[in-house]
């Protein structure tokens, strides 16, 4: 796409380098809405959250928010009282140079934990971060979280909400420590329709269960997961309310929005080749279903599976089996695309060849029945590789 076709009316952004980095990548970050919008947020639910997320999930109570600032390269988190401090001084320069109140300013960080915010360059960025704020800005700001990430991530969507065209955009960042609840990234929607607070809040929420926390890469939790959404109200749409006719239409809308960018995420999981999406059904309790489709997409013996392009359903077989919910061996059915490899306690032979190619696929459906009821749970994950190894073992170097 054209960069113009990711401006939401009433929204500026920017990214530019401010010295965080040493190779001269975006670091950090601006997203502005001309006048206040409603807000909500998600964020990680580690004990060690970071200091902007500490900050963030004080000051989004409030429903409303107009910007939010987000750094890479370093994370400001298990930096004690002086990350408050620093993070509150972030936020303090880009409402000085905006013209808002500070409560009005959300605030963001990834990158390497344990490290202090080399302040001075950040403050001294946000004069230029401020100054080139532009419709056409999105992109510039995606490209500024960005860590490990090999592609940006940016997908928008448009509908009609009365006779109103709403649009949404969304930008976030991987790539590693991907595990729901959240995972490790930073996400940031912007649309321009006109929707309560609370109700934005009870939506958003929805949308993050089945997208932002149904993805694992590594099975590891972050310490800066956020995610968050400004709804400026500028389309001029009837207000959404709950209860509103429209509303399910939005909520559709947002929910495609984030899915399709926590798909992006995986597939840019950390040497990942192949998203893998494992679909558990049949299952008694919809905790049942999660249980088990969490412990087949964090098995690393049906990860590196996959990324040999092995048909190894014994793997998928024995991970759901150590999950904890006692399975019914004799009902359970396993599927690799539409194809059966497990039913009625043995394997199924005969479609060697048609699985030879399915395993060549970046893209592959495992589907589980439990025969134990109507509940069900999908979750995306992605394979491991040399790669992962590789990134993972220098990363703070």
């Amino acid at each position: 796409m054209e960069p113009n076709n990711y401006r939401v009316p009433g929204f500026l952004a920017n990214g530019v380098h401010a010295g965080i980095k040493t190779d001269g990548r975006p670091d950090l970050s601006l997203l502005y809405s001309t006048r206040p919008a409603a807000a909500a947020g998600v964020f990680t639910t580690n004990c060690f959250k970071a200091a902007p997320v500490l900050i963030d999930m004080e000051r989004i109570r409030t429903g409303e928010a107009q910007a939010v600032i987000a750094n890479s390269g370093v994370a400001n988190a298990a930096t004690g009282a002086e990350g408050l401090a620093d993070a509150r001084a972030v936020s303090r320069a880009a409402s000085g140079e905006l013209g808002i109140p500070d409560e009005l300013v959300l605030v963001a960080s990834t990158g390497v934990i344990g490290h202090r915010l080399p302040l001075g360059k950040i403050v001294e960025g946000v004069k230029g971060l401020v100054a080139g704020l532009h419709e056409d800005g999105i992109p510039a700001a995606e490209a500024g979280i960005m860590t490990t990430d090999r592609f940006p991530k940016i997908v928008s969507r448009k509908g009609l909400i009365g006779s109103k065209e709403v649009t949404l955009c969304g930008i976030a960042k991987g790539a590693g420590m991907i595990e729901p609840h959240m995972a490790t990234m930073l996400a940031f929607v912007m649309t321009d329709a006109d929707i309560e607070p609370e109700v934005l809040n009870v939506v958003f929420r929805q949308a993050a269960g089945g997208s932002f926390n149904a993805v694992t890469v590594d099975g590891c939790m972050s310490t800066n997961d956020t995610a968050i959404i400004l709804a400026n109200g500028l389309a001029g749409n009837p207000r959404l309310k709950r209860g509103s006719h429209d509303l399910g239409r939005f909520g559709g809308m947002l929910s495609s929005l984030m899915v399709e960018l926590a798909r992006e995420l995986v597939r840019d999981g950390e040497g990942a080749t192949k998203v893998i999406e494992i679909a558990v059904e049949e299952a008694k309790t919809l905790r049942d279903a999660q249980r088990v489709a969490y412990a087949i997409a964090n098995s690393n013996l049906v990860k590196t599976a996959f990324f040999g392009g092995d048909p190894n359903w014994g793997r998928i077989i024995a991970a759901a089996g150590a999950a904890g919910v006692p399975l019914p061996a004799e009902k359970v059915r396993l599927f690799l695309e539409d194809v059966p490899v497990f039913s009625g306690g043995r394997g199924v032979a005969g479609r060697e060849q048609e699985l030879a190619e399915i395993m060549k696929r970046t893209q592959i459906r495992v589907r589980l029945e439990l025969g134990m009821g109507r509940r069900s749970w999908t979750v995306f994950a992605s394979d491991l590789s040399f790669d992962y190894v590789k990134i993972n073992a220098h990363y703070h170097t």
